[in-house]
């Protein structure tokens, strides 16, 4: 069975095409930067990569660029497009309403696009994702995995917020959580790692979009994002964690409407608010040359991580690991490094050799005083979107 998976984020798709249950991947790629002149797709199959810088304005433009990969006379690994048999999607807010697999049909794609309310940089993507996909791989099952299911498992305590009962009773106010599949999946490798199911772990997914879950016993206990992917950490164009005071603020003396803040605290802050450039990789280079604006950005983003870090640790009582993982959680040795620097209080300490030689599997990059395992084990979230689509077949 072949399962093509697609995984649309705010800014990029990453898929692959698995055959299953051997899990062997075909083929696999990446389109990063959608949106920007600087968009670029890299595609490995065959033993053989292959990069190419193109503007891709939008996710429907880089979905066909991926088809026309995958069916490539000489690159490709479809003869046609009937050769998938699931098109497994990520979605990243499933409400109350998903908690498992889903096969997807009209009134699960207009439920998706409902949501899209509480997740306005993911929701709509992975909604076009789904109907460009149903277009053109016509004879596959689609299927949607949902990033919220991991986070089912929450306690009362941890998902409730302070605001009248009947909002979550009735309106369903509540936090969520996101990058469910991503924290599962390491998380279930770092417990496989350590060879400890009774474990006290805090997952750590640095992207564009940026979370942390508190895990015991491999179960969700708590999180850093809520009921739409804006809360806690300082992310790409999102300004995370804010007292709702500005955002009144805002729109009562500032003149700004809810579609303005909304916009400008979602596309128009975080790290690109505080520099102008989105990407941590260009912050990094800024902060490398000297600019000031770049070193605090920096500075603000291991801070918050520490503050969470901290929290999760008292939430836990006590820690086994912590997992650095995504895109910039498994390449900024940087960034680790500043987030690891005086913890030592809670046994986490960070061995700077280590830290910078990495491997591409999973890593220890901790001191030997160091209490606590820094792990750095990459995410592979279609593999987990795979497994979760072929065991529900």
């Amino acid at each position: 069975m072949k399962i093509l998976v697609i995984n649309s984020g705010s800014s990029s798709i990453k898929f692959q095409v698995l055959e299953m249950a051997s899990e062997e991947v075909i083929c696999k790629g990446l389109v990063e930067r959608i949106g920007s002149k600087q968009s670029e797709v890299h595609y490995t199959a065959k033993n053989e990569s292959h990069n190419n810088a193109t503007p891709l304005g939008n996710h429907q433009e880089s979905l066909h660029a991926i088809t026309e990969l995958l069916l490539d006379a000489k690159i490709g690994v479809l003869n046609t497009t009937d050769d998938i048999d699931i098109v497994a999607h990520r979605v990243v807010h499933g409400g109350s309403t998903f908690n498992q697999p889903t096969i997807i049909d009209e009134s699960v794609l207009a439920e998706i696009e409902k949501l899209a309310t509480l997740a306005p940089l993911h929701n709509p993507a992975n909604a076009l994702g789904i109907k460009v996909a149903t277009a053109i791989f016509k004879n596959a099952t689609q299927i949607a995995v949902f990033d919220t299911a991991f986070f089912h498992t929450l306690p009362e305590k941890a998902y409730l917020y302070a605001i009248p009962k009947k909002m979550a009773t009735e309106h369903h106010i509540r936090v969520y959580g996101f990058h469910g599949t991503s924290h599962k999946y390491v998380s279930e490798r770092a417990i496989n790692y350590l060879k400890k199911p009774s474990s006290k772990i805090i997952s750590i997914h640095l992207g564009n979009g940026c979370s942390m879950t508190a895990i015991q016993d491999g179960k969700s206990m708590d999180h850093s994002l809520g009921f739409g992917p804006t809360d806690g950490l300082i992310m790409g164009t999102r300004s995370g964690a804010i007292d709702l005071s500005v955002i009144f603020y805002l729109m009562d003396n500032l003149g700004l409407s809810s579609k303005e803040a909304n916009q400008l605290l979602q596309k128009q802050s975080g790290l690109l608010g505080l520099t102008g450039a989105s990407d941590l990789r260009e912050v990094q280079n800024g902060a490398e040359k000297g600019n000031q604006d770049s070193k605090l950005a920096l500075a603000m983003t291991a801070y918050r991580i520490q503050k969470y870090i901290g929290s999760y640790f008292a939430v836990l009582n006590g820690l086994d690991a912590i997992i650095f993982t995504a895109g910039i959680g498994e390449n900024s040795s940087v960034l680790r490094q500043m987030v690891c620097d005086n913890l030592d209080a809670i046994g986490i300490q960070i061995d700077v050799q280590k830290n910078k030689q990495r491997n591409s599997g999973i890593s220890e990059i901790q001191h030997v005083g160091s209490k606590v395992k820094i792990l750095v084990i990459p995410t592979n979230e279609e593999l987990e979107i795979a497994k979760q689509s072929f065991s529900f077949m």
